[in-house]
């Protein structure tokens, strides 16, 4: 169960960079969504080093 958890989050980590590295490329990134991608991208990583 815990690895199934751990590759969620490691799914989500990923899409979220995936993500942010899209709107940084855009001509002109909101960054307000940028703030917001890197947060949650943030929580994740928390999480997973708490595992």
């Amino acid at each position: 169960m815990e690895q199934a958890h751990f590759s969620a989050l490691e799914a989500k980590h990923s899409t979220l960079e995936h993500r942010i590295a899209e709107e940084s490329r855009r001509p002109i990134p909101d960054t307000v969504t940028l703030a917001h991608l890197k947060k949650r991208k943030l929580r994740i990583k928390e999480e997973l080093s708490e595992i």
